[in-house]
């Protein structure tokens, strides 16, 4: 599906590694649960460079992601960390903030 879609004019690209490179030029990083041991080495390298940190687990918006789906009482919700998206270098709105669990 990304291969067919844009964001304005550029092309998605999906990468899957085993291991976080600096070097690739990554707009968003999603790391899946068995990575969230790296969280807080990702978000340290990514650290000012405009990375959206996404991640999946328990306690991952503390750890260093901006985003964290988690299950709460059965239902799909996301953590949301203002603070982690502007040490990312994020630009950041208050209005996605409240529809998120605030962990700030």
């Amino acid at each position: 599906m990304a291969k067919r879609k844009k964001v304005g004019s550029q092309d998605i690209e999906v990468k899957n590694t085993p291991a976080f490179d600096k070097s690739v030029n990554a707009n968003m990083v999603f790391l899946l649960p068995e990575a969230s041991k790296v969280i807080n080495d990702v978000s340290g390298k990514s650290k000012n460079k405009g990375v959206l940190l996404i991640s999946e687990n328990s306690g991952g918006a503390k750890s260093g992601s901006s985003i964290n789906f988690i299950i709460v009482d059965s239902k799909q919700k996301f953590e949301y960390s203002k603070n982690n998206a502007i040490k990312a270098g994020l630009k950041t709105n208050d209005d996605f903030k409240s529809l998120a669990i605030n962990v700030d």
